[in-house]
């Protein structure tokens, strides 16, 4: 009967997966306002507990399958990921040429095929999950932990819209500094399979696993705090430096034209030139691929007339530039300029883009058909180097970063392996024009966010169409200019780590992700599935 019954209500509950899925994607920018919602993302986690927790065998005695539990978990995150980066279509499309059902399909080829991670940790949850509550919660906030990890690293990588960024305004964002974006997730998804379990009769009795599972995460809190004191902490020895003025730049060169030698290129080239030389900020930044072209390609004395306008001042500006040839391969890159260095000229500063872009920046294997479908310039990029030097410029360590390699903490993290070279601002170089109006902007703009909640430095953020903005090491948004719109943004920027008021050289997060990189993280969420398993293991043999 009750295989019968749940047979029977699988359209209800494939709809609620459906809704709920679509929620968690509004949850991380909700359309309008562009804000996170962290409330409604625990929300639409709950929903799913609810769901799935009836299904779990040891719940119903073996009487429900675990497929059951992985076709609401693909549905789900389908709804979730397709609901997120739908503006994928946008690229593919209009500035691809891909007619609109092939571009369709793709957006949803791509959220199916992520999605299968989320089924596999649902049916998993659903054979192994005890029942005990509490047991019960930790498995599915594990199960949670290592779907959104492979997400984010197998098969290049693509964690755009983890759970975690939309509680970047809320109560768990204090745990950023400690676990990162991915373990916020993790807690938030204990959290709501928790509350569904929750029973007025359970808070009557105040069961003991509540009491101890509490004590527990207050004592876990205070041995990291207690080892932060201990190894992190350092007496300033001197005062910070002074903050940087900036001036942000933001061509808003339509993406359309940005390539075209006949509109956007000289636009582009005219309009970055005369800002770049009537600048007074002590840092002027200018997205990636201001200058569209490369060097080789610009007039004559384009670019020498720009660097020698830095060298003679106190001033230094971060250009994003295409660099390299046929030969050696491309780089997508940023070019520093700014004074010689005693002594004779220096070399000028370059960052090369090491997470490149899959079908953007190169092209996978056995994917050229799809590649060739569409007409999208600069297709194939050579990787930078994991952890390159930051630009040093008056007293600060600025790290940049290009598109959408804010994504990835764990590689940021790689720069803070000696903390006294770690560093101290980061700058976003970004052109989201590929994806239109629309909430990718605002999505990006909450992933710079939590970057700076997790390391604890400001983030600068300099884009062709928006969101240009200077972001403190809170994660708040101190400066932002209207998007869509060509303009200089004009603010300050305090670095942090560097004697700082707090004592503070970096985060608990930043020290054991530089070393260890996700391991981490990856090492709890199997030890909880290899106790599930051997929990029912002895189930099974005690005949339970």
């Amino acid at each position: 009967m009750l295989r019968a019954s749940l047979t029977m209500r699988w359209p209800l509950q494939a709809l609620l997966a459906l809704a709920a899925g679509l929620a968690q994607a509004a949850s991380l920018a909700w359309p309008g306002s562009g804000q996170p919602l962290w409330w409604l993302q625990l929300v639409s986690l709950a929903v799913l507990a609810r769901l799935v927790r009836p299904m779990a065998n040891a719940a119903t005695g073996g009487a429900v399958s675990w497929q059951r539990g992985a076709l609401i978990g693909g549905v789900f995150a389908t709804a979730w990921l397709s609901g997120t980066f739908w503006w994928l279509f946008i690229s593919m499309h209009a500035y691809g040429g891909l007619p609109a059902p092939l571009a369709v399909a793709a957006v949803l080829g791509l959220a199916a095929f992520l999605a299968s991670y989320y089924a596999a940790a649902l049916a998993l949850f659903c054979r192994l999950a005890p029942v005990h509550k509490a047991g019960a919660a930790l498995l599915f906030g594990a199960l949670w932990l290592l779907a959104e990890l492979a997400r984010g690293i197998w098969w290049t990588g693509f964690p755009w819209g983890a759970g975690g960024y939309a509680h970047v305004d809320g109560p768990l964002a204090v745990l950023a500094r400690y676990v990162g974006v991915y373990g916020v997730g993790a807690v938030a998804a204990v959290l709501a399979m928790g509350a569904v379990q929750l029973r007025p009769a359970d808070l009557r009795r105040g069961r003991l696993w509540a009491w101890l599972l509490a004590m527990a995460g207050v004592l876990a809190l205070a041995t990291v705090g207690r080892f932060c004191a201990v190894n992190l902490c350092h007496t300033p020895s001197q005062p910070p430096p002074p903050p940087l003025s900036l001036e942000l730049l933001q061509g808003n060169i339509p993406q359309d034209e940005k390539f075209q030698p006949g509109s956007g290129v000289p636009v582009a080239l005219q309009w970055y030139a005369q800002a770049l030389r009537d600048a007074k900020a002590d840092l002027v930044v200018a997205p990636e691929t201001a200058i569209p072209l490369l060097p080789q390609q610009l007039i004559p004395g384009y670019l020498e007339g720009l660097q020698q306008r830095y060298a003679q001042g106190p001033q230094a500006a971060l250009v994003g530039i295409p660099l390299g040839d046929e030969t050696l391969g491309y780089t997508n890159s940023v070019r520093g300029m700014g004074p010689s260095t005693p002594g004779g000229q220096a070399e000028p500063y370059r960052y090369d883009k090491h997470h490149l872009v899959p079908f953007g920046e190169f092209i996978p294997p056995f994917f050229k058909w799809f590649t060739a479908m569409m007409d999208i310039p600069l297709g194939d990029f050579n990787r930078g180097a994991v952890g390159q030097p930051s630009f040093a410029w008056k007293g600060q360590r600025i790290a940049p970063n290009i598109c959408y390699e804010d994504l990835f903490g764990e590689e940021l993290g790689a720069r803070f392996i000696d903390p006294a070279q770690a560093p101290t601002v980061f700058v976003n170089f970004s052109n989201i024009g590929w994806f239109g109006d629309s909430l990718a902007i605002d999505q990006h703009l909450h992933i710079s966010r939590m970057r700076a909640l997790e390391f604890e430095r400001p983030m600068v953020r300099a884009t062709n169409t928006g969101a240009t903005a200077i972001i403190d090491h809170r994660g708040m948004v101190t400066h932002q200019l209207e998007r869509h719109t060509r303009g200089v943004l004009r603010g300050e920027v305090q670095g942090r780590g560097l004697s700082a008021p707090t004592g503070w050289a970096i985060t608990p997060y930043a020290w054991w992700v530089a070393r260890w990189g996700l391991w981490p993280l990856w090492a709890l969420g199997g030890l909880a599935l290899v106790a599930a398993l051997l929990a029912q293991g002895v189930r099974r043999a005690r005949g339970g």
